[in-house]
């Protein structure tokens, strides 16, 4: 990351300004949808810069690095105003670094099996913290990426409301990559509205609140917002490319 924090700023009003527009034109109210800064491979000063402007929590891809980078944004917040961030782990988590996600991370967005929920159960007990999490869905049928199947949800979501330590808060999703490209548009956009299908149709079901939708990315937020996202995870269009 060679950018200074002004740059940052600068771009931060940017992608603001795209959740607004996008947000008005769908007829909701922009304050509904957050943003949320993903620093993956960028040092701990892009999480600093998160914190400096008020966006009050960052996404990371990886378990050790973001174990690594939290201590290291606090040492270099040390003093100042902003409060340190959240910490949301927004990539796929193996089972051996459950331990280690449940201690590091606020949230954790990328559950996608029974048991991940099983694991992520007992170690947020043995911490002795309940401990936010989304449930990943692969609602765009896209083989490359992780989530669980729209229709093994219902059973992924009913293990994770019996789980005493997991504090279930919504379902994330990842859309196609190339929003922009012909057909990849469309795709995302179905992704995003199968997804927002699925958390009504689910919150209904078993009569709780799911508020949270993780859906959008640098290059698709505009889709994801009109489909009903209440957090885009955005890296490039603020740090740069990796």
């Amino acid at each position: 990351m060679n950018i200074p924090y002004e740059e940052f700023c600068f771009r931060v009003a940017a992608v603001e300004a795209r959740i607004e527009a996008a947000a008005r034109a769908a007829g909701r109210d922009p304050r509904e949808v957050r943003l949320l800064p993903v620093t993956k491979t960028h040092p701990a000063l892009a999480a600093v810069f998160a914190a400096r402007r008020g966006l009050g929590a960052v996404g990371e891809n990886r378990v050790q690095e973001g174990a690594a980078k939290r201590p290291e944004t606090a040492a270099l917040l040390a003093g100042e105003t902003a409060p340190a961030p959240r910490w949301e782990l927004i990539g796929h988590l193996q089972s051996n670094k459950v331990r280690l996600a449940a201690e590091t991370f606020d949230r954790i967005q990328s559950v996608d099996t029974e048991k991940l929920v099983r694991h992520l159960d007992r170690a947020a007990g043995e911490l002795g913290r309940p401990l936010s999490v989304l449930l990943q869905v692969n609602a765009g049928r896209d083989p490359a990426k992780f989530g669980c199947e729209l229709e093994d949800a219902p059973r992924l979501l009913e293990a994770a409301l019996a789980a005493p330590h997991l504090r279930v808060e919504g379902f994330m999703t990842i859309a196609p990559l190339g929003a922009n490209e012909a057909g990849t548009a469309e795709h995302a956009r179905r992704t995003f509205s199968a997804l927002r299908g699925l958390r009504d149709e689910l919150a209904g079901r078993f009569g709780v609140a799911l508020p949270e939708l993780s859906m959008g990315m640098s290059g698709d937020l505009e889709l994801a917002v009109a489909a009903g996202s209440t957090c885009v995870r955005v890296g490039t269009a603020l740090y740069g490319t990796r």
